[in-house]
């Protein structure tokens, strides 16, 4: 008798969480046309392979200034951004 009990309610939980994962694998809400989600930023993002070299160079540069810590990350911010 404990057997069938312990049965049903393993049945009763898997009948009850299969639903729940189902409806979290679609990653999230669907974007409706024209919302803000999908609507473009203000400038086109630039290519993978541009932004990596841009990156890389800048990095680059920061090593040549002896930058460490908070003064590279905001100087490596402003030369990908083209502030330097």
């Amino acid at each position: 008798m404990t057997f069938n009990r312990t049965a049903a309610l393993v049945v009763a939980g898997l009948l009850l969480t299969v639903p729940a994962h189902a409806q979290g694998t679609a990653g999230g809400p669907a974007a409706v046309p024209g919302s803000a989600a999908t609507a473009p930023a203000g400038k086109p993002a630039m290519p993978s392979a541009e932004r990596t070299a841009k990156s890389k160079d800048c990095s680059m540069q920061a090593d040549k200034k002896g930058l460490h810590g908070k003064a590279r990350k905001t100087f490596r911010n402003a030369c990908k951004h083209g502030r330097s």
